[in-house]
């Protein structure tokens, strides 16, 4: 299964991108470089203003503004999954939306995801959904504690979930989410956190990095290294499982796969965590350490152009500059070998990612990178 035939762009065409962030911004700067221009369509300003062509500053309920949005570029794409959903079914009935309202939609909602990538074959967290203190008490039953309570929507960078452990009121715990929707998923004993990012092409074609291992603090992205520690075996599968969400989706563009590795008596197993249909945080080392960078590679995605190589250009590690972390960007950029990436933000708040900063060590290095 294809997405349905477009023409390619040309250079000097316009591509739309919903979201004024960091990921719209390096997107706006991987299609410049490939003698594209860009339209940014956001609620509110933010850095990608400041590197595209265009800009429309309007909400994503007004239809008129998204009408003259869509009439004004060639393809549509967003940097982050909670665009509304029917702002990429507007604007999909006028241009083409890449990835696909449909990925959009099965991304936003966290009972819909895990129940489709099941569908595949694919193991995820156990899981249950969670309307009312009796669903919660039932899955705990289930499941056992620890486990994890989160919103079905919305929830990033820690936020809109809770560990409930032993002894814990489930009464208080669900008085937190304030009535939404919520699913209740099973504590996974994982090794590691790592990450496929991959994209497919309008024609179907395929290409996948090498996996990423990532570490978080305080719920957000702190490190990200590649090649990821993995055996060759879940190296394999895991971008195995990365196609067939891409294929089963009909997925136009760059998507990250979040996965657990678990390693017990039987030997290494993949559990997915979550799929994010965009760009991604852990991607951000491909601009340096692979021959193409995921920004790049979303851009000849979307565009309809033959997909470029993912090949590593050595071992790599990526780390994210958050809040006032940003401020030691002088150092940083005095500092040999270090690329310094910074996001235009005037504001470094806490828990803000501000920009970050990637090192490679050639291929010839042969132990691993500090």
């Amino acid at each position: 299964m294809t997405a349905k035939a477009l023409s390619p762009l040309s250079p000097g065409d316009t591509i739309g991108i919903l979201g004024s962030g960091q990921l719209g911004r390096m997107l706006a700067m991987a299609a410049a470089q490939l003698g594209l221009q860009t339209h940014i369509y956001c609620p509110e300003r933010g850095p990608a203003l400041d590197v595209s062509a265009f800009h429309t500053c309007a909400g994503y309920d007004d239809d008129a503004a998204l009408a003259g949005f869509a009439a004004s570029v060639r393809r549509v794409t967003y940097e982050f999954e909670n665009v509304p959903a029917h702002t990429a079914e507007f604007l999909a009935a006028r241009a083409p939306v890449h990835p696909n309202p449909r990925a959009l939609t099965t991304a936003q909602d966290r009972l819909h995801e895990k129940t489709f990538i099941n569908s595949l074959g694919i193991a995820t967290a156990p899981f249950a959904p969670v309307d009312g203190i009796d669903d919660l008490r039932a899955a705990v039953a289930r499941f056992g504690l620890p486990a994890i309570l989160k919103t079905r929507r919305m929830g990033y960078d820690g936020k809109g979930q809770a560990m409930i452990r032993p002894g814990d009121d489930l009464g208080e715990v669900l008085a937190q989410f304030g009535g939404q929707r919520a699913i209740l998923e099973g504590f996974v004993p994982f090794t590691r956190e790592i990450s496929v990012i991959a994209a497919r092409g309008e024609d179907g074609a395929f290409a996948a990095f090498d996996l990423n291992e990532n570490e978080h603090a305080n719920h957000i992205l702190s490190v990200t290294r590649a090649p990821a520690d993995v055996s060759p075996q879940s190296a394999q599968n895991a971008i195995a499982m990365a196609h067939r969400i891409a294929d089963a989706l009909d997925y136009v563009g760059v998507l990250a796969v979040e996965m657990f590795l678990v390693i017990d008596s039987s030997g290494e197993r993949l559990i997915v965590n979550e799929i994010a249909p965009r760009v991604h945080n852990s991607g951000h080392w491909t601009i340096d350490g692979a021959e193409t960078s995921q920004f790049e590679q979303h851009i000849r995605a979307i565009a309809g152009w033959p997909l470029g190589a993912p090949t590593i250009r050595g071992r790599v590690e990526m780390r994210n500059l958050i809040g006032a972390e940003v401020d030691g960007w002088r150092a940083l950029l005095a500092e040999p070998g270090m690329h310094v990436h910074l996001y235009g933000k005037h504001e470094a708040r806490e828990g803000r990612k501000m920009g970050h900063v990637t090192r490679v060590w050639p291929q010839a290095f042969s132990g691993k990178a500090p």
